[in-house]
């Protein structure tokens, strides 16, 4: 018997020897015909042609401008050429991917100018004539003494998003010169500014090539700029739909990253802190361990010695940030604040000088200065309609330092602040009662508006959680915000004080930098000396953070729904204090809007803006005070720390919070409904615009996740807490307070009852959560048997008011309700 594997070689070898048959029957015969033909004629034999003649280095780039720097880059009518030294291959380079200018509505209001694509680490390296552009990644690490740094390499292969033939070198051999131009003019997927979700959005077909180009190339010692405008075939674009198409302006910056990268920080989710992170496979864990680390700037004492003995030293190379030279002159003071506002911060770290602002060099004193050299940081002051400003950097992935930054100040945020300081500080401060907001007001929102961005770029991410730390009475002492301004950091989004109520004596409404700023920058910068490793660093930073973990001025948290003590655009200690002080304030502004908004022989164009705007901060008081109903609030701790993490808001609050709701949120706004006010305003809509209002409020209070919150504290703590039951009774309550004083029901009300029924209705009919990530299974907790009650109790109470009711609007609306809860009980 043949074994398998023989009946296999063997019919390998048979295929094989007919193979080499054939090709010797074929070869005779060609042989065969070849002879023929030479008997028949003899051969001619034609000249070889002439040798192409090999173009010289000099002649490739004659005539092409050259820009020295990290790489020579050459250009000429489009065509871009790089002089890549042979010390540079290898080497790790930083690529940024930038959105310079984008068509309106691109992005939804969270991509913009300035918005940071795509960040990548990329290596040029030359193998066989061709230089190669490899994208790598420090996602997964190893020590590359550990045998496990191999496996690491292998399972980690780079891939290369670029290759260009060499086309010549230099004289001295020590560069390779490569033809690029493809590369940015194509529609390379590894640099572009268009993303795939933005493609499938927009419905991007094609890359338009005759409506593209490269606009500029730049090299400077350290890095090269490229500046793109590319246009796209688009089936629904953001903007202009006739045009079909969507053109943008983009920025490729190439960044050579240190030599010897600087020593990490590893990071603590107690300290709010910008971070990058790896999978270190070289850890003795049982498991590849994730690793965090701080973005932050090297700073290195001068003096280490005098440093290490506690005195202020300035650094070997302090952080500076030059103006834009298009920075109008009456800002240029307030900008150079907000900037060195920040050094008492640094103080406390041990570091003096360590920031510095700079007017940039004029032409004459610096001929080569330029914005995108990544040798110089900058403020770019933007002239266009956004309401905002950005503090993004740029880090080296291998050790989170931070190489650049270019602050975003766009001039239209002006607007914002004068808005916000007139609507949420007009109540109590006579000088923001005015659209003409005076200089030194608006230059110290200015000041602080830098100061937060440049506290982004120096590492530092929003600190919601710290505005609670301030009781809500002292930001009605003149004293205190005079020295602690409205929470104890720069990096809370604690624009304005609007609790200071009129003959408090306030004088600051603005914020400024605090006590946390001081303290988390001490924990992110301070050179610890005899530390040589992250590890070795981590005793100390655990240390400093518990001799304050008892001082509620140093807590850090950010916004995740349901912390009423970490919310955007709040204030204090408490929501429904600080919303009823806000609502007192609000109140005191809309009857004066028509003196303090408008300027004879103009329009209302302001009025009706800074009208709606009022709108919007009335929404965001009712939307603190929502949070602490069902409320959890967090404090992060470490394991070796008393005490819980999560805790559930006390009822007593809770109640509040509920009560504040129906008469801040519920109730008719009468004082938002001044006729002649609205009648220079608007025709119509002001009953569906309070409507839209409410319903939006009433549905993110009988929210699904909110009401499984409820349960689970419930669960836990019996009836000693605010309960689900209590949610939908007591809003039943409110909402239908007319039912037994027999109060006519207005239109107002009469929306809201309807929308009440309206929600309860969904949630009978379906089993999704359409507010929040997190799912519940409405069908399977304890929501719709509540619910169903309250259709139950509901409707046994309109049955019984309905005599009370003579007018028709309240009869019929009753009527109707009636029929809407019988056919939600009984849709036979």
């Amino acid at each position: 018997m043949i074994k398998k594997h023989n009946l296999k070689r063997t019919a390998s070898l048979f295929l094989a020897s007919a193979f080499l048959l054939t090709l010797g029957h074929d070869g005779l015969a060609q042989r065969k015909k070849r002879n023929q033909k030479a008997d028949a004629a003899p051969a001619t034999e034609k000249p070889a042609p002439p040798k192409k003649k090999e173009k010289t280095y000099a002649s490739l780039v004659k005539g092409m401008k050259a820009d020295e720097g990290l790489f020579t880059a050459y250009t000429k009518d489009g065509k871009i050429m790089y002089e890549i030294p042979k010390s540079e291959l290898g080497k790790d380079m930083l690529w940024v991917t930038r959105l310079v200018s984008a068509p309106e509505n691109f992005g939804g209001g969270f991509v913009a100018s300035g918005s940071k694509m795509i960040e990548q680490v990329v290596r040029w390296e030359e193998r066989d004539g061709t230089v190669y552009l490899k994208k790598m990644s420090f996602n997964n690490v190893a020590d590359s003494t550990d045998a496990i740094y191999k496996s690491v390499v292998n399972n980690n292969f780079a891939p290369i998003i670029g290759s260009f033939k060499v086309m010549g070198q230099p004289e001295d051999s020590a560069a390779y010169l490569v033809d690029v131009t493809r590369f940015f003019t194509a529609d390379t997927r590894s640099i572009s500014a268009m993303s795939g979700r933005f493609r499938t959005q927009f419905q991007v077909r094609r890359l338009d090539a005759e409506k593209s180009y490269t606009e500029s190339v730049k090299s400077f010692p350290e890095n090269v700029e490229v500046r793109q405008v590319m246009t796209y075939d688009a089936g629904r674009p953001p903007s202009n739909a006739s045009a079909g198409l969507i053109s943008m302006q983009v920025a490729q910056s190439m960044i050579k990253l240190p030599e010897v990268p600087m020593m990490p920080r590893l990071a603590d989710q107690r300290v709010g802190w910008f971070t990058l992170g790896n999978v270190n496979y070289s850890s003795e864990k049982l498991k590849g361990d994730q690793v965090r680390f701080l973005k932050r700037w090297r700073l290195e004492p001068k003096d280490p010695a005098a440093y290490a003995r506690g005195e202020l030293v300035e650094p070997v190379k302090p952080i500076v940030y030059y103006l834009d030279p298009g920075t109008p002159e009456r800002f240029k003071k307030w900008f150079k604040l907000g900037i060195e506002d920040w050094q008492v911060a640094f103080e406390a770290a041990g570091f003096k000088n360590a920031i510095i602002a700079k007017d940039p060099p004029t032409k004459e004193e610096d001929p080569d200065w330029s914005p995108e050299d990544t040798r110089y940081s900058t403020v770019r002051y933007i002239a266009n309609m956004t309401r905002n400003a950005t503090g993004p950097s740029t880090a080296d992935p291998r050790s989170g330092e931070i190489i650049e930054s270019d602050i975003i100040w766009y001039h239209n945020h002006l607007r914002s602040y004068r808005n916000w300081y007139l609507i949420q500080t007009g109540g109590a401060n006579p000088k923001a009662r005015t659209l003409d907001t005076p200089e030194e007001d608006i230059g110290e929102m200015m000041r602080a508006v830098i100061a937060h961005e440049i506290g982004h770029a120096l590492g530092l991410p929003h600190n919601m959680k710290a505005s609670s730390a301030y009781p809500v009475e002292s930001l009605r002492d003149p004293d205190f915000t005079q020295e602690y301004g409205v929470a104890p950091t720069i990096m809370d989004y604690a624009r304005v004080n609007y609790i200071a109520q009129p003959g408090d004596g306030v004088e600051r409404f603005i914020r400024k930098i605090g006590p946390y700023d001081k303290y988390v920058i001490n924990w992110g910068y301070r050179v610890i000396p005899g530390a040589d490793s992250p590890e070795e660093e981590s005793s100390t930073l655990d240390q400093w953070i518990l001799d304050k973990a008892d001082d509620r001025m140093y807590r850090f948290g950010s916004s995740n729904g349901y912390n009423p003590e970490s919310q955007t655009e709040d204030l204090g200690d408490n929501s429904v204090l600080a919303s009823t002080y806000g609502m007192m304030n609000l109140m005191r502004v809309i009857p004066n809007l028509l003196d303090w908004t408008t300027t004879d022989g103009e329009d209302y164009t302001e009025t009706r803006e800074i009208y709606n705007e009022s709108i919007g901060q009335w929404r965001r008081f009712v939307g603190h005070v929502v949070t602490t109903i069902g409320g959890v609030t967090e404090d992060f701790k470490s394991s070796d720390q008393e005490g819980v993490i999560y805790n559930v808001v006390p009822e007593k609050r809770q109640v509040e919070a509920m009560e504040w709701m129906h008469k801040h949120a519920f109730a008719t706004p009468k004082w938002l409904l001044d006729e002649d006010l609205l009648r220079k305003l608007e025709g119509y809509g002001a009953v569906n615009r309070i409507r839209t209002t409410q319903v939006s409020y009433l549905n993110r209070l009988l929210d699904a996740t909110r009401a499984q919150r409820l349960i689970e504290a419930e669960a836990f703590k019996g009836r000693n807490t605010y309960t689900i039951y209590q949610l939908f009774g007591d809003t039943r309550k409110g909402l239908f307070s007319e039912l037994s004083s027999g109060a006519v029901i207005d239109t107002y009300r009469r929306n809201l009852q309807r929308a009440f029924v309206a929600r309860l209705e969904f949630m009978m009919n379906n089993d999704s959560n359409q507010f929040q990530a997190r799912q519940v299974s409405i069908a399977q907790s304890d929501i719709r048997p509540v619910v169903k009650a309250e259709l139950k109790t509901l409707l046994r109470d309109v049955n019984g008011a309905m005599s009370k009711y003579s007018d028709r609007a309240s009869r019929l609306h009753l009527e109707d309700l009636k029929d809407r809860i019988n056919n939600i009980l009984d849709p036979k």
